[in-house]
């Protein structure tokens, strides 16, 4: 075997094994998406049937007992929100530790990172009762609170991470202009920097539809978001893996054709500063 021939089958290996991961990770989605059209009988069969008539009836069902774009309207304004909110602070904080670094900014960066290690149930009851004394269970305004500081570390990370690959010399070069620390940060950094925070953005809003823990328990109907939605069709009665799936497909779609259009900006953002 040539070498050049060595080398395709590298390549060609490396692309099935790609495929394979994708197909992988891609297979609950697609199962998912399956079940929601297929009635409770289908649904627990068994073996699992690939052929079935096709019904809307789960959708339907949804429809009627479930108000789906409350639910939605929740999670896009609590997503959105606390992504803002997040930015707001991560950027100005990740600034001063990357350009005006001291010996303890690694420490509280380690220490910032270590809170997401905390369990949540660790702290539900103190922030419970917080939220129920400032009148915030059951509010967007709430959630979007907690899924800030939730978030805030890997945000401020990942800005710090962008930031530290920019260098310094640039500023010094806004500074002798005249500029001052806003106009460095907004009107230096962030154009040069924006793929690396587009990706933060666009992986808060991710972690913020997804987030599951906090919006059971801090609410109720009001500012329920798609998580709690897709929470309230499992029943005592047990599991409709029909309907569930339904739901989860509904509750999915947004987010992954938000993150389908965005994949390139994503990907740009995350590579960002990898070659010097």
């Amino acid at each position: 075997m040539t070498l050049k021939q060595g080398r395709q089958l590298q390549t060609v290996l490396l692309g099935a094994l790609a495929w394979l991961v994708a197909l992988t990770i891609f297979f609950p989605i697609f199962w998912m998406l399956l079940t929601s059209f297929k009635t409770e009988i289908d649904a627990f069969a068994t073996p699992p049937q690939l052929f079935f008539t096709p019904t809307l009836e789960n959708y339907l069902e949804i429809d009627e007992r479930s108000d789906y774009f409350h639910f939605a309207w929740n999670s896009v304004v609590v997503s959105f929100g606390s992504t803002l909110l997040g930015m707001l602070l991560a950027v100005p904080a990740a600034y001063s530790m990357a350009f005006f670094e001291t010996k303890r900014t690694k420490s509280t960066l380690l220490w910032m990172l270590s809170t997401k290690m905390l369990p949540p149930v660790g702290v539900l009851v103190p922030i419970y009762l917080l939220f129920k004394d400032a009148g915030l269970l059951d509010t967007k305004t709430g959630l979007v609170l907690i899924y800030t500081l939730i978030n805030l570390p890997i945000m401020v990370w990942m800005v710090y991470t962008y930031f530290k690959e920019i260098p310094k010399e640039i500023l010094e070069a806004a500074r002798l202009d005249g500029a001052t620390a806003m106009q460095e940060i907004y009107r230096v950094l962030l154009p040069i920097s924006k793929g690396g925070l587009a990706s933060t953005v666009l992986l808060s809003l991710i972690l913020s539809w997804n987030e599951a823990f906090w919006s059971l328990n801090l609410t109720a109907s009001s500012a329920a978001p798609l998580t709690a939605l897709v929470a309230s069709y499992s029943s005592p009665e047990g599991l409709f893996w029909a309907k569930l799936s339904a739901v989860s497909t509904l509750a999915c779609a947004p987010i992954l054709i938000f993150g389908w259009l965005s994949q390139k900006q994503l990907v740009r953002g995350l590579s960002f500063g990898a070659v010097k």
